[in-house]
């Protein structure tokens, strides 16, 4: 299950890095050329997406580094990353793979209660 959680959370880190990029890109790019009409519109807080943008996808890559050897701490990274992601882009075609995995990974890794080696997180 840490093993799991691992991979899971390092892979949500990636692709959440990739939709945190074009995020942050997104509301400098409207920040510095200004609205189109009917094309690009500024989000209404973009401090949480920029934030966010980088926060989470940080969140998820450290959760899971720390899935084997810390499963507790890493597994509670892992939420906060998945929380915080549906929180700043919500839930759609982009966001659903970094999520979901952030989300199984965090709940394997609070979930592996008999730890592989002898140091319990519990």
């Amino acid at each position: 299950m840490r093993s799991a959680a691992s991979v899971l959370g390092i892979i949500a880190g990636v692709i959440g890095m990739i939709v945190g990029f074009f995020s942050f890109g997104y509301v400098e790019a409207v920040r510095h050329f200004g609205e189109v009409d009917g094309l690009f519109n500024q989000v209404t807080n973009t401090q949480l997406i920029q934030t966010m943008s980088i926060v989470a996808p940080l969140l998820a890559i450290a959760g899971g580094a720390m899935a084997r050897a810390r499963a507790l701490w890493g597994g509670i990274l892992l939420l906060v990353s998945a929380a915080g992601m549906y929180h700043a882009f919500g839930f759609n075609a982009f966001t659903m793979f970094p999520i979901a995995f952030a989300g199984v990974a965090g709940l394997l890794a609070v979930t592996a209660g008999k730890p592989d080696e002898p140091k319990a997180h519990f």
